[in-house]
């Protein structure tokens, strides 16, 4: 995998999954808008019509041109949801986060440029040197903390914190190998998992993850254990070889 070619439009664009998040979601796109410098879109995915979060979204695009609200058509819950923002999606790189401020906004453009750099994922790491998790429940931490730190020695992934939602990735790479998830927020996982198969590189950076102090956390374990399960055993797999390139919308 090259380094990324000369681009017309956005050089990002940042898939933000939300459900009902109504006003908060001003929050994050105020965030988003001031800390990324890098032209880009932020593409809105709600799955209903009647989302409380639509008509914040809808307001904050009607003063800001690079905010784009996306319904969902391909069906319900973060996985779909990821996936219609990546189809979407303009930019040669893309970069997944959540609307509930647990991410750092201010490291999408240093993601973002790890991936025109050559890399196909670039993730936020909680749980290499320098990064931290604060707050959130602890059997969760526990068990993504374990997945990560095994993946990364065992497997080779090249990243300590696979299971974290918010990384940047090559557009065409995504479009490539494609995404199987349809449930949760293992789509993070699923594609890490396919670039250690494919072969193609992966970095990290250290990120600080913030637990939500506003609302609840739309993850559900029990439901996506056994998802996250499955690519967990996945990137232990033999090498595959990477399908053909696919047109971005125009």
């Amino acid at each position: 995998m090259t380094s990324q070619p000369a681009h017309d439009g956005p050089r990002v664009s940042i898939v933000v999954t939300v459900f009902n998040e109504g006003e908060l979601v001003t929050e994050c796109l105020e965030r988003i808008v001031e800390a990324v410098t890098l032209p880009c879109e932020i593409l809105v995915v709600y799955d209903t019509p009647n989302d409380s979060s639509r008509g914040p979204a809808e307001a904050f695009a009607a003063l800001d041109e690079r905010v784009r609200p996306k319904l969902n058509t391909y069906g319900r819950g973060p996985a779909y949801a990821i996936r219609y923002g990546i189809d979407n999606a303009k930019a040669p790189v893309v970069v997944v986060t959540m609307a509930d401020g647990c991410d750092d906004p201010a490291q999408i453009d240093t993601l973002t440029k790890l991936v025109e750099r050559g890399v196909v994922v670039a993730a936020a790491s909680r749980y290499m040197r320098g990064g931290q998790q604060v707050g959130g429940p602890w059997f969760k931490a526990l068990l993504s903390r374990s997945a990560g730190r095994s993946l990364y020695r065992f497997a080779r992934v090249g990243t300590h914190d696979a299971t974290n939602s918010f990384k940047a990735y090559n557009t065409d790479f995504v479009r490539r190998v494609g995404i199987e998830s349809d449930a949760g927020f293992e789509v993070g996982l699923e594609l890490v998992a396919k670039a250690r198969r494919h072969r193609q590189p992966v970095a990290e950076i250290p990120t600080i993850w913030l637990d939500r102090n506003i609302g609840m956390s739309n993850f559900k374990m029990a439901k996506w254990i056994p998802k996250y399960l499955r690519w967990y055993r996945y990137a232990y797999g033999s090498k595959l070889s990477l399908p053909p390139s696919k047109e971005r919308p125009s």
